[in-house]
């Protein structure tokens, strides 16, 4: 490292300490100290127990709910700043809150976009994160976002699977874009899932749009929350001709019920990243950590590289 060149330190929020951990292990240094101090009702505040003026930071947090996440997350990025650091990277593997990015009826938010702002004004310069829920989030940044992609983890599992008969599939019409990037990268069919719902994780009907005979079907999608989805669409494509159904999903969320309606579905397996940490295991769950991925990357940024090349799809 050059002598002029700050040097960088990885700090995580309490609820993302487990992939920090790997991240910083990966990167090849230590995670940095810090302390959280708690109040009696409730209210936190951090602590750097380094130095960190003229530094690059990066803060390595998840903002799935409840909001504590994203509020340790807005207290570290200022705490940053007032001890003078140089660069302030907020690293979100699960950028919460995402799928409120835009008024999809009258008297909402625009959560995503609000939490952008949030961000902005606590003084990150630098947003890493990965599979936003809608690419467009990025616009609501006016400082760089770094938006990788989970394919660079799934593809390689996916073809050492070395299945024959592959079709690619989206649980709806919103994720058809990324099915066709993954059926484009392995050459396979795609099939689409139609559905409507009654209200928020409630699918009143579900059609499926082309042929699954004798295919062996991979569903892929940027979340999985309450599991409903996924589940239903296996079962349908089990009961369509599929030879075995598995799903790929970035942001393991799994509320409510999802472990049971997972585990006693038609899904042979569901492969997704440790962005979120499992509230239990289950033997159809295999986790790939997105740590390296993160890590190489964040050593690229900081050494001013391209990160072009960590772009499968």
């Amino acid at each position: 490292m050059s002598n002029l060149e700050p040097e960088a330190k990885i700090f995580a929020c309490s609820q993302s300490e487990y992939l920090a951990e790997k991240i910083a292990k990966e990167y090849g240094i230590p995670l940095g100290k810090m302390t959280m101090s708690h109040y009696s009702d409730g209210e936190f505040q951090p602590s750097y127990e380094e130095s960190i003026r003229g530094l690059r930071v990066f803060i390595v947090c998840s903002t799935f709910p409840n909001a504590d996440n994203l509020m340790e997350l807005l207290l570290m990025i200022d705490a940053a700043k007032r001890a003078s650091a140089r660069h302030i990277t907020a690293v979100m593997p699960y950028f919460g809150w995402a799928r409120q990015d835009r008024k999809d009826k009258p008297r909402v938010p625009i959560g995503a976009k609000l939490v952008a702002k949030l961000l902005e004004t606590a003084g990150a310069t630098r947003v890493m994160t990965m599979d936003l829920h809608a690419d467009q989030i990025q616009g609501f940044f006016e400082k760089p976002v770094d938006h990788l992609f989970a394919s660079t983890i799934f593809l390689p599992y996916v073809e050492s699977l070395g299945l024959d008969n592959l079709t690619i599939a989206s649980p709806d019409m919103g994720g058809s874009k990324r099915a066709y990037a993954y059926s484009k990268f392995l050459e396979s069919d795609v099939v689409i899932c139609y559905k409507q719902r009654k209200e928020a994780n409630i699918i009143d009907t579900m059609e499926l749009i082309g042929d699954v005979v004798g295919k062996n079907v991979i569903l892929v999608d940027d979340m999985i929350d309450t599991g409903g989805t996924l589940a239903k669409a296996a079962d349908l494509m089990m009961d369509k001709g599929a030879l075995s159904v598995r799903a790929i999903c970035t942001h393991a969320i799994l509320s409510g019920g999802a472990y049971e309606k997972i585990e006693q579905s038609k899904l042979l397996e569901l492969i997704v990243t440790d962005s979120i940490p499992l509230k239990r295991e289950s033997n159809k769950i295999r986790v790939l950590s997105c740590a390296p991925l993160f890590a190489e990357v964040m050593h690229m940024v900081h050494h001013n590289n391209s990160i072009s090349g960590k772009f499968i799809m």
